[in-house]
């Protein structure tokens, strides 16, 4: 069900912390953080450095958007790991009401979602959410451990290691910050939560294919509850189907009469370099859309250069336990709809 933004909920600051590979990729300079010795961030453990990684990036956003985290009345955070816990010890610091979300790598769109909703509705005036992944531990948590060496498939995406943090109000003057002064305004007006669906994928090297109906689901479902269509659109950004979902989700969307294809891009074909960086079909994790999202494509929303976009945030909703079962990976895709307003 498509979701109307009662009142004006504007994104007032976002910022991204990223790894080596990241910022060796096409959107390094964007990125705000970036540790440039061996993506530990001081910390003695990967996941440790993630959670570090999510404590900097919500320092950060709340930097640029001149507030404390007193002034934040809700905060939603979300991770790769078991029981997130890359966000449980990265924002203890933090004196915020906490929500921890799992939606994989749709969870920035998630977080952004419920923010928006809460806002809109007046149920408070000022969220923050934040999203992570570390390519070091997730890998170890899903697959094998990076000293194994164990070959990776064609089809195979590389986790992003990266932290997203964004503050979201409904307060139009939080817009006005002395260190803050765009030209245009990334106002959130719409969304579309996203179903569950499950296409019968087990290849947890195919991530690409597992999410790429549920996103053209989301998609056509938005679509046809607002009459609008591709058209409308400066950019439809998914995040992150990488080179093999992209192509799935093209021919899907076709299949219902709707070609996207000349304004569609994905966060995980934005992140790298997929011929000089080597990352087979692309990006993926909680951290690749959050980081594309948080330094590039609002950049570009607040310089007015998209008037009108939708984020799709796409997550495979797997657990280790599940893959050790052999189950099928079922997918979702939360919608978000973002336009640029002058200030």
């Amino acid at each position: 069900m498509a979701v109307f933004m009662k009142k004006q909920v504007y994104i007032v600051s976002s910022a991204t912390v990223v790894g080596l590979e990241e910022k060796d990729g096409p959107l390094g300079e964007f990125f705000h953080e970036c540790d440039y010795n061996d993506d530990t961030f001081g910390c003695n453990t990967w996941e440790k450095a993630e959670s570090e990684m999510q404590r900097l990036a919500l320092g950060k956003a709340l930097s640029f958007a001149g507030k404390k985290d007193t002034d934040i009345e809700m905060l939603f955070a979300g991770d790769l790991l078991n029981q997130c816990i890359g966000s449980n010890y990265g924002l203890l610091d933090y004196d915020i009401s906490y929500i921890g979300l799992y939606g994989a790598c749709s969870t920035a769109a998630e977080g952004l979602m419920l923010a928006a909703m809460l806002c809109s509705g007046e149920i408070v005036t000022t969220c923050a959410s934040v999203a992570s992944s570390h390519n070091a531990s997730a890998e170890r948590q899903f697959r094998s451990p990076l000293e194994y060496g164990g070959q990776r498939s064609p089809t195979a995406q590389w986790t992003v290691t990266g932290a997203g943090a964004f503050v979201v109000s409904s307060d139009r003057e939080s817009l006005f910050f002395e260190k803050n002064k765009p030209e245009y305004a990334a106002r959130i007006t719409a969304a579309e939560p996203g179903k569950s669906l499950d296409a019968g994928i087990n290849d947890v090297t195919n991530m690409g294919a597992a999410m790429a109906p549920a996103a053209a689901d989301t998609i056509l479902r938005f679509f046809k509850e607002t009459k609008q269509s591709a058209k409308d659109f400066d950019l439809i950004l998914t995040g992150d189907l990488g080179y093999e979902g992209t192509v799935i989700l093209h021919d899907l969307m076709k299949c219902e009469g709707y070609d996207i294809s000349g304004c569609h891009n994905d966060c995980g074909l934005l992140i790298y370099d997929r011929k000089r960086q080597d990352k087979h079909a692309g990006g993926s994790g909680c951290g690749c859309s959050a980081v594309v999202l948080g330094a590039y494509i609002l950049e570009k929303v607040r310089q007015g250069k998209y008037k009108k976009l939708l984020f799709v945030g796409t997550g495979a909703l797997m657990s280790p336990m599940s893959l050790q079962q052999g189950l099928s990976i079922p997918g979702i895709a939360h919608l978000v709809q973002i336009e640029s307003e002058k200030l």
